[in-house]
């Protein structure tokens, strides 16, 4: 019996990951229609995708006769050089991540995956990861019947505009990579093609799909992923 296709939705893709995902997405056999909803048009196009366009990322339009997306993705981030205060940084980070996915929820959106950040947690003393860690809090609580957040440690990765925190985090890494053990193996960078492909897999993996309804992954756990992904590729070629 022929599988009858999804529908996705992804917010963030000009970013460094939700462009790798977007990418993915449109490649991958379980979608027929993938939107996206970005803040501008992006530079490509595929006849699988529709763009969606509003400055603050929102929806004032939709069709009864459009596909329902079952699968969201979010991928938006910022930091607080980016976004000049504190104030702003949690506009993004929590306030805009929770309203795109509100957004989703309403248009269909069963299964949400979202990228976070290591050491995400609402009573974090870091305001950055205390924005994570509410944000995550908060969409755990909308009712998706299955919400996944990724946590990665530092990205690598070609941005338009490189950030130079990642920059010195790289290099610093190549250093001290040996002593990295336990705990510590979730700060080891990754390449956002990585990150992306583990959140394209783990929203359609059925253990993880048919599993405890909210989850979050590790960088550790990401990079593991990571290794099999390579591993299973040696063996079929």
């Amino acid at each position: 019996m022929r599988q009858e296709k999804a529908s996705a939705i992804i917010a963030g893709a000009s970013g460094l990951v939700g462009d790798e995902l977007l990418h993915q997405l449109l490649a991958c056999e379980h979608f027929n229609i993938v939107y996206s909803l970005s803040r501008r048009e992006l530079p490509f196009h595929s006849k699988n995708l529709t763009q969606i366009v509003h400055p603050e990322l929102r929806v004032t339009a939709w069709d009864e006769t459009d596909h329902t997306p079952t699968y969201g993705y979010i991928c938006l981030g910022t930091t607080k050089k980016q976004a000049g205060s504190s104030k702003d940084l949690e506009a993004v980070d929590y306030q805009l991540v929770k309203d795109v996915a509100n957004t989703m929820h309403l248009l269909g959106v069963k299964n949400i995956t979202v990228i976070s950040s290591f050491g995400a947690h609402p009573w974090s003393p870091s305001h950055y990861l205390r924005c994570k860690g509410k944000m995550e809090q908060a969409l755990s609580k909308m009712g998706f019947a299955r919400c996944t957040f990724v946590r990665p440690g530092p990205l690598t990765g070609e941005r338009s505009k490189p950030r130079k925190d990642e920059i010195i985090v790289q290099r610093l890494f190549e250093i001290i990579h040996p002593l990295m053990m336990g705990p510590l193996g979730n700060l080891e960078p990754i390449p956002a093609e990585d990150v992306a492909r583990n959140m394209l897999t783990l929203s359609l993996e059925p253990e993880y799909t048919d599993s405890k309804k909210t989850q979050a992954i590790s960088g550790k756990a990401l990079i593991r992923k990571k290794s099999s992904h390579k591993n299973d590729k040696n063996k079929s070629a």
